[in-house]
């Protein structure tokens, strides 16, 4: 039996896209303790087999006081539990926890890189320095590690030509993969509508779905756009006030955070994520197996999910112009929309499906 730490941030939207991983490493005898800064979920996480010790931290930022006790917590739990081996995902686990297992005698620590984040996309002085310490940060990170999991081969070219990580440390997954008994297929629904499910950032091209909308809305005044997803302390967050006016006009319905998004997906027909640049996008993923046509742009971490033409679209980031063309294309078309969605499910069962994914992931850890 070997003791598994795994250290996420947000519980929920960890538990949505690992259960998985979760119960099949424990079905091969395995004990697992995951950590996260969200609690309300420990039932739930007691239901799978897996323990749960609430580790708390700000997201946003470099705090040197506060990041050192997060270094301290990780360390006194792998101590307390005999740890032998450390999985992480996002940026502060992946980094405090892996160094945590480091000092504490560890070397199977697998850190995931889900994307670079704000650090390596962001523009302007703050987007530098946050790269620069980030930059220090990952180096150590990936020297301590056995192996660090990418979710795209753009992300692992850009690291490596950063010169903070060798290439064979690199191992490429196809992210989290796609849990198609939860996700199942739907009828598209006779009338064309659009869906967007991302945390409120600019980043993820937010601000580009909603001018695409409107410019959709002049011409189709019928035309649904659906906006689901939380606010975000993020550097490139957005505010509710800064979309009110489009909320008051109905250009867009906006629906906050949601646990169950299946609902959302089952009444869009098409889904879009005009975002600048992903790890590989579960939302994109859900919406494919549930057997809808993409718009994405064509970007890290989006461009794998589309066949241009054929399950989707891919546009240029940043241009509204050319994601409301590909908006208009498809409600002028409703037959491409259905041939899409089917196109969506086959590859996201044949690309995607969890089950392949784990079994990736497991083989790379030695479980």
């Amino acid at each position: 039996m070997v003791n598994i730490l795994i250290n996420s941030g947000r519980v929920l939207p960890y538990l949505a896209t690992r259960r998985k991983l979760i119960t099949s490493i424990i079905s091969q005898g395995h004990k697992v303790i995951l950590t996260g800064y969200q609690v309300g979920y420990e039932d739930e996480i007691e239901k799978i087999g897996a323990s749960f010790i609430m580790v708390p931290f700000e997201r946003a930022g470099f705090n040197p006081f506060s990041d050192l006790r997060l270094l301290r917590k990780y360390y006194r739990i792998i101590k307390e539990n005999k740890i032998d081996l450390v999985h992480s995902y996002t940026i502060k686990p992946n980094i405090y926890g892996s160094i945590a297992a480091y000092l504490c005698g560890i070397r199977n620590i697998f850190p995931t890189l889900n994307g670079i984040g704000y650090a390596f996309t962001g523009n302007g002085l703050k987007a530098f320095i946050t790269r620069q310490i980030a930059s220090l940060f990952y180096f150590i990170t990936f020297r301590c590690s056995k192996k660090v999991f990418f979710h795209n081969r753009d992300d692992i070219e850009l690291i490596v030509n950063h010169n903070l990580i060798k290439l064979d440390k690199c191992v490429l997954i196809a992210g989290s993969g796609i849990d198609l008994e939860y996700y199942r297929k739907q009828d598209i629904p006779d009338e064309i509508s659009f869906l967007l499910i991302s945390r409120l950032l600019k980043v993820k091209g937010v601000i580009e779905y909603i001018k695409a909308a409107e410019k959709i809305k002049l011409l189709y005044p019928d035309i649904n756009f659906k906006l689901v997803g939380p606010a975000d302390p993020n550097p490139t967050g957005i505010k509710i006030s800064e979309i009110q006016s489009y909320l008051d006009k109905g250009i867009i319905e906006y629906f906050g955070r949601q646990d169950d998004i299946r609902p959302f997906l089952k009444e869009a027909a098409v889904f879009v994520l005009p975002s600048y640049r992903e790890g590989l996008s579960h939302t994109i993923l859900e919406a494919m197996a549930v057997g809808r046509a993409i718009i994405t742009t064509n970007v890290p971490g989006c461009k794998e999910t589309v066949l241009d033409g054929l399950n989707g679209y891919l546009v240029e980031p940043y241009s509204v112009d050319d994601l409301a063309d590909k908006m208009k294309a498809l409600v002028e078309d409703p037959q491409i929309v259905k041939e899409m969605g089917n196109k969506s499910f086959q590859m996201a069962a044949d690309l995607f499906e969890v089950g392949k994914v784990n079994k990736n992931i497991m083989d790379v850890m030695g479980l």
